[in-house]
């Protein structure tokens, strides 16, 4: 995957390991703290907040990959999308790190390879 080195590899492989314990992707991040979770009691809600129990260091990992992808063509045409719609630098690179996470998440269910895929507006 574009952004994703030695050290970024290592700390994936250490924290997920095969993938197996994970049902889903959205289990996966929701473990990494990149699923908001809303806070309510009663009828009041308390907007979206990381989850508690989340590793630091794979939300780490994948904030810094999704960072250093930027240079990606289909990474960046998501992250821009993200920054069109009024989302702020930080909440663009965690939505990009969510969306790697699920790429990643099908890479270690399906036991297949990074396919890079033109961005949207390349292919129209």
């Amino acid at each position: 995957m574009p952004g994703v080195a030695v050290r970024t590899a290592a700390v994936l492989l250490v924290t997920v390991g095969d993938g197996t314990s994970f049902p889903t992707a959205a289990h996966l991040a929701s473990y990494a703290g990149l699923a908001p979770a809303t806070r309510s009691s009663g009828t009041s809600i308390h907007g979206e907040h990381a989850p508690r129990g989340i590793n630091r260091q794979l939300k780490r990992a994948m904030f810094l990959s999704a960072f250093a992808a930027l240079h990606d063509p289909a990474s960046r045409s998501y992250y821009d999308r993200c920054r069109a719609r009024g989302k702020t630098h930080s909440q663009a690179l965690l939505r990009l790190a969510r969306q790697r996470i699920s790429v990643l998440f099908a890479m270690l269910r399906d036991g297949t390879f990074y396919e890079p895929r033109l961005p949207e507006a390349a292919v129209a």
